[in-house]
């Protein structure tokens, strides 16, 4: 499973959430501890805006604790809001467009968990994106493809509405196959402006994800950036999160969401 951070606020260095804290995103590559595994040494990548719509990008596959340009980075960049992932993988190759986050025009994505089955479902997935979507498929991995059919189910419309058609698409087909394992999804999407944070899973067991507010804006995170972490809040499971800048928008429960197409 794989660790990440978004942010959203006043502008800060990049360092000051993905190196500098005491189990910042660095330490947790290493020394993850609500993870399945502590190590997280599949790539890494950095997603931010600034004052284009677009987010910039930089991922890599070397590990995040070994790279030095990333920490270069982070001491550079100064962002309202950024994304930030260190990779474990559940399979596919350790390639650069494997590696998160995933961006689309001005959408910024990242993910932890699974798709049960991936490998049986993936041709039929792939199947359901249109041309426009499928075109824009680098890599091999389940993320990419979970984030290329919520564009398709009209992300920029309608963006809770598109992950709740997605993760229904997605588990009709795992029923259709009668795949066991579960589907598990932690996830942040971003046009520039808001973030959205889910936590979903078709079981019980939605990985970790937690926020908090600070001084200069909100931290979302797989598990907290300092031993304890008694002021982070858990995200309840079957919710999306939204953050705008500066502002908590509140919840809105999956369950709860429109899902009509």
């Amino acid at each position: 499973m794989c660790r990440w951070l978004a942010y959203a606020g006043a502008p800060v260095y990049l360092e000051t959430l993905v190196t500098e804290p005491s189990h910042s995103l660095i330490d947790q590559s290493q020394n993850a501890i609500e993870a399945k595994a502590p190590i997280n040494g599949d790539g890494f990548g950095l997603g931010w805006y600034d004052s284009r719509p677009e987010p910039g990008l930089f991922r890599e596959v070397l590990p995040a604790w070994n790279d030095s340009n990333l920490r270069s980075l982070a001491a550079q960049i100064r962002s309202p809001l950024f994304f930030a992932h260190v990779r474990a993988s559940t399979g596919t190759e350790s390639i650069r467009p494997n590696c998160h986050p995933f961006a689309s025009g001005r959408w910024l994505f990242m993910h932890n968990g699974q798709v049960g089955g991936y490998e049986r479902l993936r041709r039929r997935l792939e199947a359901l994106l249109p041309d426009e979507h499928y075109a824009q498929r680098k890599g091999t991995t389940d993320s990419e493809l979970l984030f290329l059919l919520m564009l398709a189910q009209g992300l920029e419309r309608d963006p809770i509405g598109a992950i709740g058609r997605m993760l229904d698409q997605v588990e009709a087909e795992m029923r259709a196959a009668e795949i066991r394992q579960p589907m598990r999804f932690t996830s942040a999407v971003s046009d520039g402006q808001r973030i959205y944070a889910i936590r979903h899973a078709s079981d019980d067991r939605p990985p970790s994800l937690y926020w908090q507010q600070q001084e200069a804006g909100f931290v979302i995170v797989s598990e907290p950036l300092e031993p304890g972490g008694a002021d982070w809040q858990i995200v309840p499971p079957e919710q999306v999160l939204i953050v705008e800048r500066d502002r908590l928008l509140g919840f809105v429960s999956l369950e709860h969401a429109d899902h009509a197409a």
